[in-house]
């Protein structure tokens, strides 16, 4: 193939051009001390600065800059890896199901658009470094999006188009002495694209690293490590096979931890294949629990005994299969505890360096995720390097998703013609090339438990082959596909059941009619904005139900992109946010780790339902269960205590010894000790006519350092309470009243409180001198609408809540509704009730009763008859307004990270500080957060101590900078105004924040205030 012919960018019949075939993911070493130095002199960088030419299709692409002679001195510079997107040349776009040209060409597949499709070409001159050239010099494409012609010194060496894996071509006829010329002409997109409409940013150029190899003349050009488990788990088989060149010995030596297992040799023949088999007695196994791998040192040597080459591959010993309807690990039923993740970087795309590789491992191991889809396509392979030294399940799912086919064709917008793949033959080709592709760079790896044939591409017989031909390849894993979930002719195609947010109930609806399979989720609990209520639903039902077996959250990070407002601050930026047209706005944002890899609030909760050993207390809080849900380790392997805490304060903490076996479970009594402390507090407090509460947490912590977590790392834990910290408030200080003819005050020693009457109610409040509030307290009916309210029109449905309340009046409706405030004296305080009328359909009121006691402690109580009409509301409680000097809060309730009623398993009782600021959640779009369940009491102070104290029967509490319509106003953080105001609101209960999905799933009604009845809600507050 002499000439490059753009024609077959457009085939989809035409994929690659002479590229080598694919191969596993070895790297071959000169030596063994070359080896533990982790650099390959076989190797040869090309990553750094490039030459550069960005066209917006092909017609303004130059011509012939693949010459030898043509001059690109004066072309711009380019960094590789990189998105051109990123460095400045077209832009960034997200788009979700819809292809990014529609609107602008309207195409039918497999046209690809021809005004706008931009080319980026490439050109690198580089030497062969000394003593690099050998027999051969082969060149490797980790990753160009989408597809790509390559020249070297003016000659065409081939095509390829899979943005996801490896694309490699031999070299070694085109090379020349001294300087050479390496062209490469990127294009956006090819026919191929249509094969590639993920949920993500879309991005072109060479985003992954590119490298020259070498190959000795005595060389495994492709190895396959086999590690089959006897069904007793008491041996094993490891079969090798490897694909070579040259003649030789290839010397095996496999060892645990610098224990050699055992030392064998196989020859190298010219018929350029090599095998033997060995048996293994006691393997130790391999799981994300136990994650034992082997080392296999494979020295090649050539026909005169001479070391040719070394590699190092990593060997991990499992069992995994289907048996009655299960799928079993090492023999026992594995729960998939899982995220999909996108490969992405919000400084580099998707461009992630190692480091926030490792970071996103070692938070997923600390929050008890045990695996990951690959969503949707291959990833650099460190990560399944790393899954396999860490320890993580993986779906690793192949190149391919076409949702934007599919979902018009649901709706009765285009015939089913239009569907790729289908049973569309022109399309096997490129599709089955992305299996094998796949299958061949990433077969060693123990982490890799099932293949995946891609993402929402509906059915098909295309599909059904990809699936059969991943099952020819590989007899040890599983074969995972939705997308027959919306076309079951050949409901084969997977060998589990998976489905995209099913509600749990579903979920076991499903299972109770088709018991032939065992079933995932491999999308659920959308984890957009504020969101994964209700999660438990799912994790408890792996408890009750066996052939479910987990799930996998959408998704483990928010794709966004670091960008600057006009200002200069740097903010997390979204679809749309770049001039990108069309887009999907911030459905990128759908992590439980913001895009700078933090943890957001949700973590708290998914690492809680993740977690393998549960506590669970009787009513008394005398005994507990525990039960261990590991299917490897015992729980003696962590250190385990349990703290008691008085009134949220620590008292005690005592280890205790819990050795159980895995999928085991026993009760324990709490020791006599922590008994004896509760009895003593107990005493004491009830002479003193004090309330206690006790709490006791069971924690499991790692007894050791691991790779992802110091020792004391807790791992697990649960709790429960004794008593109560709060019953009732007295009294006995005198008061003094003055009654106005429009303001009645209320003074103390301390304190002073006046109400005025009838349009206004509390409208000051100062205490040792300093007024507290800057603003009258009032009824609040509304949060800012989170992501998935957004979904299910929230904002539509409840809109009357929100009006009700910021306009709330005590004016009423007429002339006759002008009255006086009800005031009462009692022994030792004054209330005064004020009825506030509601701007509401039907018309509504709610009363706000405040009684004030001697010491500066007043009592807030509300009650509403609530209309049937109005439906429930988003939140029933009160709302100050603090100067924004008071911005220190402690509290004690529920913590460290904000929880909600659908949220707050994970939440611990204790007591907490932070900064107002603090309690803002990094959502892409600002939304309700920092809201804390089950408070006691908190503390809002500026930093001298002084401030006020909320405190009452459990309720609900938030302090923060901004007020929920501020917060609702808002598109991005730079959009909320500058702060001047700490907003407080204690309620007696918020509407759940609801997660099962984004797009019209409600709060589940369990976590729905009520809609008929009267609401209740009464709390105190006092200056501090």
């Amino acid at each position: 193939m002499e000439t490059f012919d753009y024609e077959i960018v457009k085939n989809p019949e035409i994929f690659a051009q002479n590229r080598l075939p694919a191969h596993s993911d070895h790297v071959a070493y000169k030596s063994v001390a070359e080896l533990s130095t982790g650099e390959s002199s076989f190797r040869f960088s090309l990553d750094g600065v490039w030459h550069f030419h960005y066209a917006k299709n092909i017609k303004n692409a130059p011509e012939g800059f693949f010459d030898v002679d043509f001059d690109t001195t004066g072309w711009d510079r380019i960094r590789v890896p990189a998105h051109i997107q990123m460095e400045g040349y077209d832009k960034p776009q997200y788009v979700n199901v819809q292809y990014p040209w529609d609107g602008r060409e309207r195409l039918t597949p497999p046209e690809i658009p021809q005004e706008f499709n931009p080319v980026a070409d490439y050109v690198k001159l580089f030497s062969l470094p000394e003593g690099f050239a050998h027999d051969k010099v082969c060149i490797s494409f980790q990753g160009v999006e989408s597809g790509f012609a390559l020249w070297l010194n003016g000659r065409y060496v081939g095509y390829s188009e899979n943005t996801f894996d490896p694309a490699e071509f031999d070299l070694t006829d085109y090379l020349v002495e001294g300087q050479n010329k390496l062209c490469v002409r990127v294009f956006k997109w090819t026919a191929g694209s249509w094969c590639e409409d993920q949920d993500f940013f879309r991005f072109s150029g060479i985003f992954r690293s590119v490298y020259l190899y070498s190959i000795p003349s005595t060389h495994i050009s492709d190895l396959s490590v086999k590690p089959g488990l006897a069904s007793n788990l008491k041996s094993a088989k490891l079969e090798i096979k490897a694909l070579t060149q040259g003649t030789g010995t290839a010397e095996f030596v496999l060892s645990y931890r610098g224990e050699k297992i055992l030392e064998d040799a196989i020859t190298i023949s010219s018929n350029g294949e090599c095998e033997g088999t060995f048996k293994v007695d006691k393997p130790l196994l391999w799981s994300a629990e136990e994650p034992n791998l082997y080392e296999l040192l494979i020295t090649v040597k050539n026909a005169k005994g001479k070391v040719s080459e070394v590699i190092r591959q990593y060997v991990g010993f499992r069992r995994f299969e289907m048996k009655d309807g299960l799928m079993l690990l090492n023999g026992k039923r594995i729960v998939f505890k899982g995220v999909n993740r996108h490969e992405f970087s919000n400084k580099n795309g998707r461009v992630p360096s190692r480091e926030e590789l490792i970071t996103d491992i070692t938070t997923m191991k600390r929050n008890n995720i045990n695996a990951i889809r690959t969503s949707h396509y291959p990833d650099d392979s460190a990560l399944y390097e790393l899954c396999d030294e860490y320890g993580l399940y993986l779906i690793a799912e192949n190149n391919m998703e076409t949702h934007g086919t599919w979902e018009p064709f649901e709706r009765g917008a285009q015939p089913k013609e239009y569907v790729v793949p289908g049973d569309n033959g022109i399309w096997e080709g490129l599709l089955l090339d992305r299996v094998n592709s796949c299958y061949q760079r990433d077969k060693n790896h123990p982490s890799i438990l099932i293949w995946s044939c891609g993402n929402e591409s509906h059915g098909g017989k295309v599909i059904r082959k990809m699936s059969a031909l991943f099952k020819k390849l590989d007899d040890t894993r599983l074969v995972h596909y939705e997308g027959v979930f919306h076309d079951r002719t050949y409901n084969d195609t997977s060998d589990m059941e998976s489905q995209m947010y099913p509600h749990a109930a579903d979920i076991k609806a499903f299972l109770d009619k088709n018991k032939d399979k065992p079933f995932i989720c491999c999308e659920y609990t959308h984890a957009m904005g504020n969101s994964c209520g209700g999660m438990h639903y799912y994790t408890d039902l792996t408890d009750t139900e066996p052939r479910y077996q987990g799930g996998f959250i959408w998704d483990y990070i928010d794709q966004s992109i670091t960008k600057k407002d006009r200002y200069g601050k740097e903010f997390e930026a979204y679809g749309g946010d770049f001039g990108d047209r069309p887009n999907d706005g911030n459905f990128s944002g759908n992590g439980i780790a913001y895009g700078d890899r933090t943890p957001s609030p949700k973590m708290q909760e998914v690492k809680f339902n993740y977690q393998n050993i549960s506590v669970e207390f009787d009513k008394s809080g005398k005994k507990f269960k525990v039960i261990n849900k590991n299917l490897f380790v015992n729980t003696d392997t962590f250190d385990a205590c349990i703290i008691l805490n008085v009134n949220g304060k620590e008292i005690a903490q005592h280890p205790v010894d819990i050795s159980l076996m895995p999928l085991s479970s026993k009760s324990f009594n709490v020791p006599g000790e922590i008994l004896e402390r509760m009895d003593e507090f107990e005493k004491a407090e009830s002479m003193s006519g004090k309330d206690v509460e006790f709490t006791l947490t069971v924690s499991f912590a790692l007894k050791e350092d691991t790779l992802w977590a110091k020792k004391g790392h807790e791992v697990a834990f649960g709790q429960t309470t004794v008593g109560q910290y709060f019953s009732e408030y007295k009294c006995s200080q005198p008061l003094k009243v003055v009654l106005g003819n429009s303001n009645l005050g209320i003074y103390g020693d301390d304190f002073s409180a006046l109400f005025t009457y009838p349009s206004a109610a509390l409208v000051s409040y100062v205490y040792c001198g300093k007024e507290m509030i800057e603003k009258s307290p009032a009824p609040n009916f509304w949060r800012a609408p989170v992501d998935n309210d957004n979904g299910y029109t929230m904002t539509n449905d409840y809109a009357q809540w929100k009006i009700a309340s910021m306009y709330s009046t005590l004016k009423g409706y007429s002339m006759a509704d002008m009255k006086m405030p009800e005031v009462v004296p009692g022994p030792n305080s004054i209330s005064i009730r004020y009825k506030y009328f509601l701007p509401t359909t039907p018309r509504s009121e709610c009363f706000v009763t405040y009684e004030v006691f001697g010491d500066g402690t007043i009592r807030c109580a509300m009650d509403m008859d609530l209309v049937k009409e109005l439906g429930d509301a988003p939140e029933f409680g009160m709302m100050f307004k603090l100067n924004a000097d008071y911005d220190q809060l402690t509290w004690y309730g529920l913590g460290p990270d904000e929880t909600y009623a659908d949220r707050k398993r994970g939440g611990k009782l204790g007591i907490y500080k932070n900064e107002v600021k603090d309690n803002v959640a990094k959502y892409l779009v600002p939304q309700e957060c920092g809201n804390k369940c089950d408070v006691r009491y908190a503390k809002v102070t500026d930093k001298r101590g002084r401030g006020m104290m909320f405190f009452g029967k459990p309720f609900y509490f938030s302090a923060l900078p901004y007020s929920p319509h501020e917060m609702e106003n808002a598109s991005h953080p730079f959009e909320l105004p500058q702060v001047h105001y700490t907003y407080v609101r204690a309620s007696m209960g918020q509407m759940g924040i609801a997660g099962d999905d984004s797009w019209g799933s409600r709060p589940h009604p369990e976590y729905l205030l009520p809609k008929e009845g009267k609401y209740q809600f009464e709390f105190f507050f006092k200056g501090i």
